[in-house]
Order: C-alpha cells, then sequence, then structure tokens
C-alpha cells in the first residue's frame, strides 16, 4: 500500500461528540462499516479454550496504519460471523481494541472502535439489571441468560490515540461489556453459574459454527 493510502486510512473516521463529550457513533453508520469491512480482511475466530482469550490484552501504543489494517480487519470478520461487536483477540490478537456494529434496543444502529476501553462505574441509580440471553463468537451456537446493566459508558481511545467515550443502551449497553470483558481475559460464560456454564459449552459442543473457527491444539 503506497504511503499516501496509508496516511489517509489513519486519519480518516474521527468522530463527533454530542454535548456530554460522547462519540456520535450513529452518523454515517453504514458508510463506515462498509470502508472498514471493504479494505479488510476477514479472519476465523479463536473459541474458547485458545489462551489469548483467557488473559488481559496488552495496552495499543502504537496509533499507526497496522492498527488501521487490525481494525479493518475486525469489520470484515465480524460481518462474515454476522456478529454486532468483535475484540481483537476474537481473532488471536492481543491487543486491547474491540469494534462494534450494533443496534440499541430503540433499533439505533451504533459503528465505531475502541482502543484500551475501561467500563465507567455506574451509581446505583444506573445500575438497572437486564437478564437478557447472551451469546458470543467464541462460543459459538451457545447462549445464556446473564444480568447485566442495561446502561453502559466506556472511555478509551479511537484508532487515532483521541481520547473516546462511548455510551449505550439495552443490548448495545450489552455488546460495550461484553467486548470490554474479552479484552481483560473474560468470557461471557466466565460470569454464569457452574451449571448454566456447563450447559454453554454443551451447547457449543453439540452446535456447528456457521463461521470459520480456529481448532484448539
Amino acid at each position: 500500500m503506497a504511503q499516501q493510502e496509508t496516511d489517509q486510512r489513519i486519519g480518516e473516521g474521527v468522530l463527533a461528540t454530542d454535548q456530554d463529550g460522547f462519540v456520535v457513533d450513529t452518523a454515517d453508520a453504514e458508510a463506515r462499516e462498509t470502508a472498514h469491512r471493504e479494505r479488510g480482511t476477514s479472519r476465523p475466530i479463536t473459541v474458547v479454550g485458545n489462551p489469548v482469550l483467557h488473559k488481559e490484552c496488552r495496552t495499543v501504543t502504537e496509533f499507526d496504519g497496522a492498527l488501521a489494517t487490525l481494525i479493518d480487519d475486525m469489520f470484515a470478520s465480524q460481518r462474515t460471523a454476522e456478529g454486532v461487536g468483535l475484540a481483537a483477540n476474537q481473532i488471536g490478537v492481543d491487543a486491547k481494541v474491540f469494534v462494534y456494529d450494533c443496534q440499541d434496543d430503540e433499533g439505533v444502529r451504533h459503528v465505531g472502535a475502541v482502543c484500551n476501553p475501561v467500563l465507567a462505574e455506574l451509581p446505583p441509580e444506573l445500575r438497572h439489571l437486564d437478564d437478557s440471553n447472551e451469546g458470543c463468537l467464541s462460543v459459538p451456537t451457545a447462549y445464556a441468560a446473564l444480568a447485566r446493566p442495561d446502561y453502559a459508558e466506556v472511555r478509551g481511545q479511537d484508532a487515532h490515540g483521541n481520547d473516546i467515550k462511548v455510551r449505550g443502551t439495552g443490548y448495545f449497553a450489552r455488546c460495550l461489556q461484553h467486548e470490554t470483558d474479552h479484552l481483560y481475559g473474560y468470557l461471557y460464560i466466565d460470569r454464569l453459574s457452574k451449571r448454566d456454564r456447563k450447559d454453554a459449552l454443551k451447547q457449543m459442543a453439540e452446535g456447528t459454527p456457521r463461521y470459520e473457527t480456529v481448532p484448539n491444539a
């Protein structure tokens, strides 16, 4: 790739912020996702048991062309697997970055990428739990009810190293929490009871993924 094209990719896609300082990740969502995906190369998904999924990922310190390529590949991989969020370690990369293309409960589409995410501690008045079913591309064909707050805020950096804040409600809030968990070495099944975790792994063993996965050694 020519240097000019690389510079253009690194410099594009800086999102505006609202009056509270949160990114407006709903603007041009389809166009931005399409651009990432069409530049990217889809990669197979790592599954539970792969060591990269069970440890905290490395902090992103270089906001360069390699990171831009990784994010493009993550969007392509996410679409191939028909997911709504994807963490870097789910395609075998030890880096604190996740991407998302997720609707909230009002049907509004959110698209973006977050590096080095940290979930904000919520005051009690915002901790309304939702015990909907949850699934994971790294635990294919399995689902289980898991209580999570129906509102979430994540602080981190964008692909250019700028500080950002992302917030979501409903299903999108669940996505933000789920993907942040991944980057600290946690799968959603790690938050289940032993019985429910065992059941989820049984569902996985009995199912057939609809996308390519990386066999565990």
